[in-house]
């Protein structure tokens, strides 16, 4: 029995999906417990797997769309069954493609291109060259999908005020398609300069891309250059740039939401402290000379075991606040910030404070790898009582991070630099390093944060003080 295939819950925080693409396409069978798509949830890419088994029969949503949970996004059942009344009630309801909408997009396709006026396009009327064929448009959106023109090009201007004042002038006729107009319109090509090569003299896509190479080639450029103003003319005014927008990931989205609520209603405030790596890196140094080229620990992963150490000591940074009450984690989940194409994702450590620092090398490598393929499952990067954010590595001296809810602390960790220091009365080099903490001032007060910077401080300063 055909049936609606209902967008699922596929994370714990997961409000709606995008369909990252069909694995299954209309009419392929598939089994139960098959994947049959990917969806792109708030911070990774899900496999979307099917109950029982069935066939594709209706894609309602297609790459690149967004659905609510439990929007219809498919219609699956047995191969060959009636779906008009399925199709009817989403529409009715206005989920999912509308069957009126896609029979209309099928009877366009085969109508013949209707005859339509050439006219100059202007700021205030850019789309009166072509206002039939919308459907041949629509194929080739991609190539023109969120981006915003200025139509006027050199010339306009006198070509419209002629024919105000001849209005009985004869308006030239040609078909032409709305690309080919489009193209033509954003690159300031007259229409009537080009010989249509489609059907019954049809100006195409590929006529006007053969005038802009002509425009483009270098004989044309010389005879432009040969033409051009000479110095002291009056430059042709320019409009704005043209622009493009592009849909945002889930990821982006959530990353906007979470943030927004972050730096609004939790009351933040900053602590900065200047560390002296020295020790650190001798510390480093020591424990990669018995490990393998892949197995070596990175600054980074000390800090991530000092943190946790340091976290144990101070029950209040690491905790959060929840509705009236403060509640107190038993271990140090570290969140670490990690930068993938679309944002950025916060691998947790589960209990870093009961782990060496090699095991903690080895957990981050390894979910940093699967978070920049997206392949992070929800609870490996949900629920870090703490978060760090290191920008070191691209020489940053000192930044703030902005706290990721309901956590009550992020550590910014700035780049060891050699500076000049005064030591028992002369200069000496050491390696410094300054770190902030962003605190939620409803769990953290300012001498509590700055109690646990010491201890940070101190570990850092000293490795061996972890042990104690």
């Amino acid at each position: 029995m055909a049936e609606k295939f209902l967008m699922p819950k596929l994370s714990p925080t997961m409000e709606e999906g995008q369909i990252s693409h069909w694995l299954k396409a209309e009419g392929d069978t598939f089994e139960a417990n098959e994947t049959i798509a990917e969806v792109d949830t708030d911070k990774a890419t899900m496999e979307m797997t099917a109950l029982s088994g069935g066939t594709l029969l209706k894609i309602l949503k297609d790459a690149g769309d967004t659905a609510a949970l439990g929007e219809p996004i498919a219609i699956t059942g047995e191969k060959g069954e009636d779906i008009a009344g399925l199709l009817s009630e989403i529409s009715s309801n206005g989920r999912g493609k509308s069957p009126e909408k896609a029979e209309l997009k099928e009877e366009k396709r085969e109508e013949k291109t209707e005859e339509v006026e050439e006219k100059v396009p202007t700021r205030e009327k850019p789309n009166e060259v072509a206002t039939e064929g919308n459907e041949e448009l629509d194929e080739e959106l991609s190539e023109t999908k969120g981006r915003s023109y200025d139509y006027s090009h050199p010339g306009a201007k006198d070509d419209a005020e002629s024919k105000i004042q001849n209005p009985k002038s004869k308006i030239e006729r040609m078909l032409v398609s709305p690309i080919a107009a489009r193209m033509a319109s954003e690159n300031g090509i007259d229409l009537r300069s080009i010989k249509g090569s489609g059907p019954n003299g049809r100006i195409i896509k590929r006529d006007v891309e053969s005038a802009l190479a002509e425009v483009q080639s270098p004989e044309s450029r010389v005879q432009s250059q040969e033409t051009a103003p000479s110095f002291g003319q009056i430059p042709e005014i320019q409009g704005a740039s043209a622009y493009r927008e592009e849909n945002t990931s889930k990821m982006r989205q959530i990353i906007a939401q979470r943030l927004a609520t972050s730096i609004g209603p939790i009351p933040t405030f900053y602590l900065t402290v200047e560390i002296e790596m020295d020790k650190a890196l001798e510390f480093r140094q020591l424990i990669n000379a018995s490990l393998k080229e892949d197995e070596k620990v990175s600054v980074n992963d000390i800090i991530v075991k000092v943190a946790a150490q340091a976290l144990t000591k101070h029950p209040f940074v690491n905790s959060s606040y929840q509705d009236n009450k403060i509640r107190f984690y038993e271990d140090a989940d570290i969140g670490v910030a990690v930068a993938i194409d679309e944002g950025l994702i916060t691998p947790v450590v589960r209990g870093a404070n009961k782990k060496g620092i090699t095991e903690i090398s080895r957990e981050i490598k390894e979910m940093a790898s699967r978070a920049r393929e997206k392949k992070l499952q929800p609870e490996e990067y949900t629920s870090a009582t703490f978060s760090i954010s290191n920008l070191g590595m691209f020489g940053i001296k000192e930044f703030t991070a902005i706290i990721n809810p309901p956590e009550a602390a992020i550590l910014a960790i700035g780049t060891a630099k050699p500076t000049a220091v005064v030591e028992n009365g002369g200069f000496v080099v050491r390696n410094l390093m300054n770190v902030t903490m962003s605190c939620d001032h409803r769990v953290i007060d300012g001498a509590t944060g700055a109690k646990f910077l010491q201890t940070f401080k101190q570990m850092l300063e000293n490795p061996v003080l972890m042990l104690m």
